[in-house]
């Protein structure tokens, strides 16, 4: 088979998704040495391009974040592109969502559109891989990652050998599908001491909005 990856993330190559991918395909080659195709949406001039790279391909996987319960626009866009064809049930057709928040189930309305989407468009529908809790990855201590990536690795390997998400390993990616009391609690203390804003704070700073983070631009 021959896999293509359509990064749907607006960040492009400083994204999680492809920080994810990347222990996703170490996994893969581990089993098999085949160049997989890689495709950013983000890069919108060549959308027609990444629409092409669909026909052709006999296996895609699409990653992209979940931004506020929904698909980024750029993904919106690409799946525009290539719907109005349907292609028999000859493609396999993988999706994995990743989101901050860190419950899974914030992105299991998106996963029935997904699954809808393959069967509008004719494909093989191998399933929704979701996993909350992965904005901050990348300024994460190697210890509180390293179990994250090992899974997407696993994943990764198990997809070469059957062409499919492992079962075992999307529902322990998808944990914690609510979160517990106890978890509440943390979070709760995080927002109180300000904690749970250091991340975003740190961005709005960088980007020179920081002053700006309470305005409403579009009330009366």
């Amino acid at each position: 088979m021959s896999l293509t990856i359509f990064n749907g993330s607006p960040r492009f190559k400083a994204s999680n998704s492809k920080l994810l991918m990347e222990h996703f395909m170490n996994g893969y080659h581990e089993v098999k040495q085949e160049e997989i195709e890689i495709h950013y949406l983000a890069q919108t001039k060549h959308t027609h391009e990444h629409a092409e790279a669909f026909e052709k391909s006999s296996v895609v996987i699409l990653i992209f974040p979940l931004y506020t319960d929904a698909m980024p626009g750029i993904v919106k866009l690409f799946i525009e592109q290539i719907a109005g064809k349907k292609y028999g049930f000859a493609k396999q057709i993988g999706f994995i969502v990743q989101s901050g928040f860190p419950e899974s189930n914030h992105s299991l309305n998106m996963e029935r559109y997904l699954q809808k989407l393959a069967n509008l468009l004719e494909c093989n529908y191998v399933g929704t891989v979701i996993k909350g809790g992965v904005e901050g990855i990348q300024i994460m201590p190697p210890f509180m990652t390293v179990k994250l990536y090992a899974m997407f690795q696993s994943l990764g390997k198990e997809f070469a050998v059957s062409g499919k998400f492992h079962p075992k390993i999307v529902e322990k990616l998808r944990y914690p599908k609510k979160m517990g009391i106890f978890q509440r609690w943390i979070f709760h203390m995080g927002s109180l001491t300000g904690l749970a804003n250091f991340y975003w704070n740190s961005n709005l700073k960088k980007n020179k909005a920081y002053e700006k983070r309470f305005a409403k631009p579009y009330s009366n």
